[in-house]
C-alpha cells in the first residue's frame, strides 16, 4: 500500500532543534523591527517601555505553559484546534479552523510574502509588478519545499532562523557599541520619570503581545516531535526564553544606541542604528534581515497552518481529502495545496485592493484572540472533565492560566474596539458568517 493514503498518522520525525527553530521563527518576524519605536513613543519612558516588554514575556510564558499542559495531555497535529474540540465540541473548533484556513494563517502568509517582495524588489527588480511576482514565487517555492517533507522544511527553517537571529544580534552589537566605533552619546531621562496613562500602557502592551504572537503554534508539532512527552515542554519554554531575551536585548540596544526620543520618532530605528554603527552597508543589511525574517515566518506559518487543515479533514467527512498524510515525508500534502491556493488568492486580492486586503487580515485579530481566550478557558474545563494523570501541570494553577485568559480577553476587546474605530469590524463578522454557512452545509448534508 502507498505511503500516502487516507488514515495515515503523523510520525515523530521532528527534532527538538527543528521544533525550536519553528517556534522562534514564527514569533520573531518583521514586527520586532517596527514595534520598539511604537512602544517607546506610547510610553515616553525607558522604564515603562522595558516593563511592557518584560510583561509581554511573562504573559506569553504563562500562555505557553498552559499550552504545554494541553499539548502533553492531548498531543495532536491539530494543536489548539484539537483542544477546542475536546473542550467545546466540533462546531466551535470548526469555526476556529475555518478562520485560520481562510484568513488568519493564509492572510499572514500573503502579507509576509508582500513584505518579502518589497525588500527583494530593491535587490532584484522584476518589472512593474515585481513585488507581486516575488510574493507569488516565494509562496510557490516554500509550498514545494514543505511538500518534500518535514525534514526539508525544518532544515530550511533552522537555517533561516539562525540567519534571522544573527541579524538581531547585529542590532544588539551596534546598540552596545561592541566591535564598532563609539556611537554618539545619548542622554535618556531617569527610569520611570514619566508615567503614561493606563490606557496608553494597555495600547503599548497590545503591540508588545502582537510582536510575541505565534508561540501558540507550538501545539501543532506536539504529535511529530521526537522524544518523550516532556520534550514539548522543554521546547516551548526554551523557545520563549530565547525570544524574550532577544527582544529585551534589542530594545535595550536601541535605547542605548539611539536614545528614547530618537527611537520614538524613528520610522526605521533598526536601520538608523545599523547605519550609525556600520555605515550605509548596515542599513542595506537590515533590508536583508527583514526579508529573512519574513521568509522564516512564512515557512513556519505554512508548517503549522497545513496541520490545522489536516485536523479539520480528520474530523469532517466532507473535508476528508485534507486528512491525507504522506507518512514517509511527514506531510499533509493536500492540506498544503489548499493553503497555498488560498494564500495565492489573497495575494491576488491584495494586489487589486491593498487597503481592503490589509484591513481584512489585520482586523481578524478579534477572532484570533477570542479563540485564544477559549483555549485558555478550556484548560479549566478539561481539568474538570478529564482526571487522568498529567505529564506536566501548569505551575501556580489557577493563577497562571488566569493571567493568560485576562490578557487574551483584553486583546480581544482592544482588537475589536480598534477594528470598530476603523469601521472594519464587519470583515471579521463576514469571515465567521462564512464559517457558519459552511458548518450548516456540512451538518445538513449529514457528512460529518
Amino acid at each position: 500500500m502507498s505511503d500516502s493514503y487516507l488514515g495515515a498518522l503523523p510520525q515523530r520525525l521532528l527534532s527538538p532543534l527543528g521544533a525550536v527553530a519553528i517556534i522562534v521563527g514564527i514569533v520573531i518576524g518583521a514586527g520586532i523591527f517596527k514595534t520598539p519605536s511604537m512602544v517607546a513613543g506610547i510610553t515616553g519612558d525607558v522604564g515603562w517601555a522595558l516593563t511592557l516588554w518584560g510583561g509581554g514575556a511573562i504573559i506569553s510564558l504563562a500562555g505557553a505553559l498552559c499550552y504545554a499542559e494541553l499539548a502533553t495531555l492531548y498531543p495532536h497535529t491539530g494543536g489548539d484546534y484539537h483542544f477546542l474540540t475536546k473542550a467545546y465540541g466540533k462546531n466551535i473548533s470548526f469555526l476556529y479552523g475555518w478562520a485560520k484556513a481562510m484568513v488568519i494563517n493564509t492572510g499572514s502568509i500573503a502579507l509576509l510574502a508582500f513584505v518579502f517582495g518589497d525588500y527583494m524588489t530593491k535587490v532584484i527588480p522584476l518589472g512593474p509588478h515585481s513585488v507581486i511576482y516575488w510574493a507569488v514565487a516565494i509562496i510557490f517555492v516554500l509550498t514545494i519545499i514543505n511538500l518534500v517533507g518535514i525534514q526539508a522544511s525544518a532544515n530550511i527553517q533552522t537555517a533561516l532562523t539562525v540567519l534571522e537571529v544573527f541579524g538581531l544580534i547585529a542590532i544588539i552589537i551596534a546598540g552596545f557599541g561592541l566591535f564598532t566605533d563609539p556611537l554618539p552619546p545619548v542622554i535618556n531621562p531617569p527610569l520611570f520619570s514619566n508615567t503614561p496613562q493606563l490606557g496608553m500602557l494597555g495600547l503599548g502592551m497590545v503591540f508588545v503581545l502582537l510582536t510575541f504572537g505565534g508561540w501558540n503554534e507550538s501545539a501543532y508539532i506536539s504529535a511529530e516531535l521526537k522524544g518523550t512527552p516532556q520534550t514539548i515542554v522543554r521546547v516551548i519554554v526554551l523557545s520563549l526564553l530565547i525570544i524574550s531575551i532577544i527582544y529585551l536585548l534589542v530594545n535595550v540596544a536601541l535605547i542605548n544606541g539611539l536614545g528614547l526620543k530618537q527611537l520614538a520618532n524613528s520610522k526605521a530605528a533598526s536601520a538608523d542604528l545599523l547605519g550609525l554603527a556600520f555605515g550605509p552597508i548596515g542599513e542595506k543589511l537590515l533590508g536583508l534581515f527583514v526579508a529573512i525574517a519574513a521568509l522564516t515566518s512564512i515557512n513556519a506559518t505554512m508548517i503549522v497552518g497545513a496541520r490545522t487543515n489536516f485536523a479539520m479533514g480528520e474530523d469532517w467527512h466532507g473535508l476528508r481529502k485534507m486528512a491525507q498524510w504522506e507518512s514517509a515525508r511527514g506531510t499533509p500534502n493536500f492540506a498544503y495545496l489548499v493553503q497555498g491556493v488560498i494564500s495565492l488568492a489573497l495575494v491576488g486580492f491584495g494586489a487589486l485592493q491593498s487597503d481592503g486586503f490589509e484591513a481584512m487580515v489585520e482586523f481578524t485579530a478579534p477572532v484570533f484572540w477570542g479563540f485564544l481566550l477559549l483555549v485558555g478557558i478550556s484548560l479549566f474545563i478539561l481539568r474538570a472533565k478529564d482526571q487522568q494523570n498529567r505529564v506536566f501541570s501548569v505551575p501556580l494553577y489557577p493563577i497562571t492560566p488566569l493571567i493568560f485568559c485576562v490578557a487574551s480577553a483584553y486583546l480581544a476587546y482592544s482588537s475589536f474596539s480598534y477594528a470598530h474605530s476603523k469601521g472594519a469590524v464587519a470583515i471579521s463578522l463576514y469571515v465567521m458568517l462564512g464559517g457558519l454557512v459552511a458548518l450548516m452545509a456540512l451538518r445538513l448534508k449529514k457528512i460529518t
